[in-house]
């Protein structure tokens, strides 16, 4: 068994404190930082490399992070994870999302059968059901087929599952498998569902409503929105919609659906993208093999998560320097900068996945901690980022550590040459530029021109963004967030901190409020 300490009370904490720091404008300039452009990078699944040249750590922080990765058990913890411990303290549960991809350890039981199987069992009647509305088996009351697919959720049960659709939707339609569009309803407010609505054919329109526990009051909403716009319509909202839920939800077993799939407790709503979350509307969209590949993508990152070898584990390495920014270092945020218009809106997903997982002040046992935990994370695509905010990442009194993610070549595989070099070859330049920039900065009399550099960034970079990659990129992230809270001791599968305003918004619907509340909630005529 694991021993679970706060990390102020590891002995590598200390030592990881005393490591002298590493002047990333020498180390990065000239032949010293070609060197460690060549030799700091690891191996990732589905072609991807992880790169930390960048990076303020030498061989010495790197011992001081093995250390710290050895003391604080990471793989250890991480096998009981997988082999089926209660690593969710908050809920008393499992956490099992890498089940959905994959096998990485022994069986596990739980609900009455092997849990693994009961994944692809679900896996595979989300295939049938989406091949049999590719092939016409089953159609719109008019015999016609469906050609639009729209998830209604919130929270994790948007945020990825739009993230990897988005980021899959060109290279689909360049590779001759796009099947269905796919739209998405998030928020409460009405406008979202409206919109939606008003850019879809609602007749030729198949809807997933996914709600672990068919009473997210949101989500209902959103789906009494459609329900009333399917009716209008004069069509039988019942033969339009599909629902991803548990099975012990009042929606499991309900003929308001068309099917129902089923998901568990042990898989949390920004963990769920290789769940039925994601695998409904991935597989309508694009079809099962394409979520099929996306789940080999993920698979084999998570083999690699599993190695002892820090220097062989890419997301516990990526983990650890985050730790070692954060809690050394001093550094509040971390920016995501995807070189990718694909990637979009991964940022907002790493964004929930991140602040929603380690946003914690106490540790798995209810304790206050005495340092800090999660970062701040934040992100948008490159180039528009950098006329954005990145003068505040290049010149502002803050060092934001950041993290770009670059592909050699484009999804469409078309391109025009402009100026000499192509677009692709443009966006590749930049990428290479700011790595660069931020690190060495550039030296002037102007002090308004003056850049000090030593802000870190690390990068992670492939051919190009394919199924396998994104799954690879997915499971990167979710294990480096799963290493970072077993480093500093916090359950990162629970969500508390989103219940407090949920159960005060129900009060002001009520009308049982005082005080403040009350205020607010009269400012709005509530």
């Amino acid at each position: 068994m694991a021993d679970w300490k706060n990390f102020d009370k590891l002995e590598a904490f200390g030592k990881l404190k005393a490591v002298k720091p590493v002047k990333l404008q020498e180390v990065m300039s000239g032949e010293s930082g070609a060197k460690r452009v060549k030799t700091y990078s690891v191996p990732m699944a589905a072609g991807l490399n992880y790169n930390y040249a960048a990076k303020a750590v030498d061989e010495e922080t790197i011992d001081a992070l093995k250390a710290l990765a050895e003391e604080a058990q990471l793989t250890d913890k991480f096998e009981e994870l997988y082999n089926g411990a209660v690593i969710n303290t908050g809920e008393k549960r499992m956490v099992l999302h890498h089940l959905t991809r994959g096998q990485l350890g022994n069986a596990v039981n739980a609900d009455g059968g092997d849990k693994r199987e009961f994944y692809i069992g679900e896996q595979k009647k989300i295939a049938d059901f989406a091949n049999k509305v590719h092939n016409g088996e089953i159609v719109n009351a008019a015999g016609e087929k469906f050609t639009t697919v729209v998830q209604i959720g919130i929270g994790g049960s948007d945020l990825g599952p739009r993230a990897m659709y988005l980021a899959l939707e060109n290279w689909a339609k360049k590779n001759d498998c796009f099947k269905m569009e796919a739209k998405f309803i998030s928020n409460v407010d009405p406008d979202d569902a409206a919109a939606v609505l008003a850019s879809v054919d609602v007749a030729h329109s198949i809807f997933i409503l996914v709600s672990k526990s068919g009473t997210t009051l949101e989500t209902l909403t959103n789906e009494s929105f459609v329900k009333d716009a399917l009716k209008k319509a004069g069509l039988d909202p019942s033969k339009h919609m599909i629902a991803v839920t548990s099975e012990t939800s009042p929606l499991a077993k309900s003929a308001d659906y068309l099917q129902a799939f089923f998901m568990d407790d042990y898989i949390g709503g920004r963990f769920s993208s290789t769940s039925g979350v994601g695998g409904a509307i991935l597989s309508l969209a694009f079809g099962p093999e394409i979520f099929a590949r996306f789940l080999e993508g993920a698979a084999a990152e998570d083999k690699l998560a599993a190695n002892r070898d820090l220097l062989k584990n890419p997301a516990m390495l990526d983990a650890l320097i985050g730790v070692y920014e954060r809690n050394v270092l001093g550094y509040p945020s971390t920016a995501v900068l995807p070189y990718s218009q694909a990637l979009s809106r991964f940022p907002a997903h790493l964004q929930q996945l991140d602040m929603e997982s380690n946003g914690k002040s106490v540790n798995r046992f209810g304790e206050p901690v005495d340092y800090v935990t999660g970062p701040v994370i934040f992100g948008e695509p490159g180039t528009n980022g950098q006329h954005s905010f990145y003068q505040l990442l290049h010149q502002g009194t803050n060092i934001i550590p950041l993290q770009f993610i670059g592909f050699k070549d484009s999804q469409i595989g078309t391109d025009v040459e402009i100026q000499g070099s192509t677009s692709q070859k443009k966006l590749c330049a930049n990428v290479a530029a700011q790595i660069v920039a931020f690190a060495c900065g550039k030296k002037d009399e102007n002090s308004n021109k003056n850049f000090e550099g030593g802000r870190p960034s690390s990068i992670i970079i492939g051919d190009s963004l394919t199924p396998e990659a994104l799954g690879a990129l997915l499971s990167h992230f979710e294990n480096k967030v799963m290493f970072q809270g077993f480093v500093w001791n916090i359950n990162s599968f629970d969500q508390e901190g989103v219940q407090l305003g949920k159960v005060l918004a129900k009060k002001v619907l009520a009308h049982e409020t005082e005080g403040a509340l009350k205020e607010y909630s009269d400012l709005f005529e509530i």
